[in-house]
């Protein structure tokens, strides 16, 4: 009877272990080393602020990052949003794809799946930073609780939705890892 209970468990365990060296791996790639350089931060907090400003202008804004402060997203010639390191996505990017990397099963579908989360992740950043913009230049005194309550709900929310998708939807070995986990 232990060696079915311990056998049926193997999933969960190999999850945390996979979970716990992806991590490890971030932190002494990311924190110990790309952190540090700050490139790379820097080139998606760009981007994002960029995207974001580009966005707005589709919909018939005056927008456009700062030409001294690329990660200020400006309106109408006025100070809009910053995008800091925090808020460019890219632990979210990593977050993401290491808990579909630790889920067990064929990496077939991972090799599509990671890149269409991290787009999504990626596109509901440039919408949020976005709506932070129109959220500041219109009615500044709520961008505190947007920024750090609601869009963090949101974003957090999707990438929780994401999951569920690939846990229960596109992985083929979802029953017997859940079984395990109960």
């Amino acid at each position: 009877m232990s060696a079915i209970l311990a056998s049926s468990r193997r999933p969960l365990v190999r999850f945390l272990l996979v979970a716990t060296g992806i991590y490890l791996l971030w932190f002494f790639l990311y924190d110990r080393n790309l952190a540090l350089d700050g490139r790379l931060d820097a080139a998606l907090s760009r981007n994002i602020a960029a995207a974001g400003a580009g966005m707005l202008r589709v919909f018939g804004f005056d927008t456009q990052v700062d030409a001294v402060q690329p990660r200020l997203l400006v309106m109408d010639g006025r100070p809009g949003v910053i995008v800091g390191d925090p808020c460019n996505g890219l632990v979210l990017y990593a977050l993401f794809a290491g808990f579909v990397l630790a889920f067990p099963g064929g990496g077939v579908r991972k090799l599509w799946f990671i890149p269409l989360g991290i787009t999504a992740i990626y596109l509901l950043n440039v919408v949020r930073v976005a709506a932070l913009a129109l959220n500041h230049h219109y009615y500044q005194q709520s961008v505190e609780f947007n920024h750090h309550y609601t869009f963090t709900f949101v974003v957090y929310g999707s990438i929780l939705l994401l999951w569920m998708w690939w846990v229960t939807r596109l992985h083929p070995e979802a029953r017997t890892f859940s079984q395990a986990a109960a």
